[in-house]
């Protein structure tokens, strides 16, 4: 019995051994270019002529099986944009930020340990304001990309994805009857699209 005890043990700090060693988490800083104006016009309340800038950020994967990770996923966009003014009034400039924190899953694709393919599903949450005024919404995105790795340990990932930010939701119950009801559903929806090239660090 303590034979077939220990070989049991053993076979178990194997396995775990084993996934330990399966188990790796990738970190990828980034930069990239996020295209979407609506929250600068949201923010300043009047028409902006400024389609996208710049963004960075970094997403973090840690592999849970064969191909799949969960992620996490941060960026940043801060544009400087400029209102025109009145009559009488001149131009105003304002900086605006928005940021985009998420989490969800990514699945690679393919059996090459050097080109990796993926594609990411994630939800979280939207902060974008500017000159004091902050307002965090409900957001998902979904996109995709490529992993090169050069090496086991170092590569490059090239991403791009599409954010939809619920930045304003409302239902009203419109009628009910014979235990069903009938509401009515408005929904304001910013998207946003960002593409991205960084570096991929893999750790064991």
């Amino acid at each position: 019995m303590r034979r077939s005890a220990g070989v049991g043990v053993a076979l178990w700090l194997v396995c775990a051994a084993s996934a330990s060693q399966a188990q790796t988490i990738d970190v990828a800083p980034f930069i990239g270019y996020r295209f979407g104006g609506g929250f600068f016009e949201r923010v300043t309340g009047e028409p902006v002529d400024l389609d996208g800038a710049r963004a960075v950020g970094a997403a973090v994967d840690v592999r849970v099986a064969d191909g799949l990770f969960v992620e996490g996923f941060f960026t940043h966009q801060s544009a400087r944009v400029t209102v025109p003014g009145g009559p009488f009034s001149p131009p105003v400039s304002s900086r605006i930020a928005v940021d985009h924190w998420q989490v969800g899953g990514l699945q690679e694709v393919g059996h090459s340990a050097r080109v990796r393919p993926f594609g990411a599903g994630l939800l979280g949450l939207t902060r974008y304001g500017g000159d004091g005024d902050d307002e965090i919404r409900f957001s998902v995105s979904g996109g995709g990309g490529v992993k090169l790795m050069a090496t086991p340990r170092i590569g490059v990932r090239l991403d791009g994805r599409v954010f939809a930010t619920f930045a304003y939701a409302d239902a009203q119950v419109v009628a009910c009857g014979s235990g069903t009801c009938l509401a009515n559903i408005r929904a304001d929806i910013v998207w946003q699209a960002e593409f991205s090239a960084g570096l991929v660090i893999a750790f064991p």
